[in-house]
């Protein structure tokens, strides 16, 4: 996929993991307007006289329609109901900048890939190429090795060159500043690992990777990472969040990236709620 402006993308992949069904929705409206009796499904009339057992709630959260909820939704704008269906989606491939955007919307809950615990194999990479006998040559092994992480959204070797490039020299900076980088960037118990690969990067870097991690290494090294990174997380709306956030970053007007992503979300979610929270052309 190419933007605009040129540069390639690779897309995000969406996966529905759970979703609540619509039927606790439309007990709640019946619950406002104590109209069980008119519900075109049975199991709901059936709540006017008694509590539900296990079959009926089974039954209950298999629901695929609602005149009910229809009629609130699109007549009368009741969307408060909405939020009694929850769905949750498991986004991978998306990126930071995308998630900056995501923050944004209040009711949700989200949970993200964590640079503070999973940025070991970055650092390692660049520790491992200090022993390299030329600078060049360490740039280059680490340019090479982190490229094999697959970690941007953009898709063009060439311009994530550019990009792993910039990272190195800011590590690089860091390096040269801090006079224990070793102690921040690596695990104790794999410190020895430096002299045992002297002079062999590859050598090195397959050890650290074998090794301890350094706990939290993240913390001192989140600066060198841009918003082309991807990220992977899961969140869960509820119907009424959903539809706005499907009316917002679905618009031509939204960030291409979330564009991109809300389309690949509503492409998994059931015609059901679509039916609810996306105007009918």
């Amino acid at each position: 996929m190419e933007d605009m402006y040129g540069i390639k993308y690779s897309k995000p992949e969406v996966v529905l993991l759970q979703d609540t069904g619509i039927g606790v929705a439309e007990t709640a409206a019946r619950t406002c307007y104590d109209s069980f009796s008119n519900s075109e499904n049975q199991v709901i009339k059936s709540l006017e006289t008694q509590m539900p057992d296990d079959s009926m709630l089974d039954e209950l959260n298999a629901i695929d329609d609602s005149a009910l909820l229809d009629d609130l939704a699109w007549a009368y704008f009741h969307h408060s109901i909405l939020e009694h269906a929850n769905l949750s989606f498991l986004i991978r491939g998306t990126s930071r900048g995308v998630l900056q955007e995501h923050a944004r919307h209040r009711i949700q809950a989200i949970s993200v890939r964590s640079t503070r615990y999973t940025m070991s194999s970055l650092i390692n990479a660049f520790v491992a190429s200090k022993q390299s006998e030329t600078k060049n040559e360490g740039k280059e092994f680490f340019i090479k090795t982190v490229l094999s992480f697959d970690m941007f959204v953009t898709a063009d070797e060439a311009y994530n060159r550019v990009e792993i490039s910039g990272m190195y020299d800011k590590l690089d900076f860091q390096f040269n500043k801090v006079e224990d980088f070793y102690a921040i960037s690596v695990a104790k118990s794999s410190l020895p690992f430096l002299e045992e690969f002297a002079k062999d990067s590859a050598g090195l870097y397959k050890a650290l990777q074998s090794g301890k991690k350094k706990r939290n290494v993240g913390d001192a090294f989140k600066h060198i990472i841009s918003d082309n990174v991807k990220v992977d997380m899961v969140v869960t709306f509820n119907l009424r969040s959903l539809k706005n956030y499907f009316t917002l970053r679905d618009s031509g007007a939204a960030f291409f990236q979330i564009r991109w992503l809300a389309q690949e979300m509503m492409s998994v979610t059931p015609q059901k709620y679509l039916d609810l929270i996306i105007k009918k052309k």
